[in-house]
């Protein structure tokens, strides 16, 4: 089986219905940004240190050395990880990238409360729209599957993709 890699906004479900479908599968959970974090520290600290762009860099690394030695397992990608053609490359080698498309207004919802997303610092409701305004292409371009999440539980999100999954040679 290949890779099943969720890709997605901040908020969009791609933890938790990662967790949904590796237990349905009894297949490993690979979070990228958790592997940062085990690697470099908190990635909030290498926004602040470093900046966006030494985090895009380690980010790459992590994605595609995770890329290359899993086979067979449930990749959640941190929101920025498909702006790099490198990282989709990557990923697209071993897996099915899976956009998980939510709204703006569900994502507000969702994580609104949060302080450790460090692209959220300011105004959470303008951040939260200009990103997706920004990324909701590249995120289509680098998916081979959409699945819309607004008013969708983790576990039905999950049912979706395993259904594509069947699919899938």
């Amino acid at each position: 089986m290949k890779n099943i890699v969720l890709s997605g906004m901040m908020g969009s479900g791609k933890t938790t219905v990662a967790s949904c479908l590796a237990q349905a599968y009894g297949l490993d959970k690979v979070d990228t940004d958790e592997e940062i974090v085990k690697e470099h520290g908190p990635i909030s600290k290498i926004f602040e240190e470093y900046g966006e762009e030494a985090f895009r860099n380690i980010e790459s690394a992590v994605t595609a050395k995770i890329a290359k030695e899993h086979w067979g397992a449930v990749i959640s990608l941190g929101g920025g990880c498909v702006l790099r053609a490198e990282n989709v490359r990557a990923l697209r080698e071993s897996g099915c990238i899976f956009y998980l498309r939510t709204s703006p207004e569900e994502i507000i919802k969702r994580i609104s409360g949060d302080k450790t997303r460090p692209l959220l610092k300011g105004g959470l409701e303008e951040r939260v729209r200009t990103i997706s305004a920004a990324r909701s292409a590249i995120y289509e371009g680098a998916a081979d599957y959409i699945v819309d999440t607004d008013g969708l539980t983790p576990r039905e999100v999950a049912e979706k993709i395993m259904s594509i999954m069947r699919k899938v040679k």
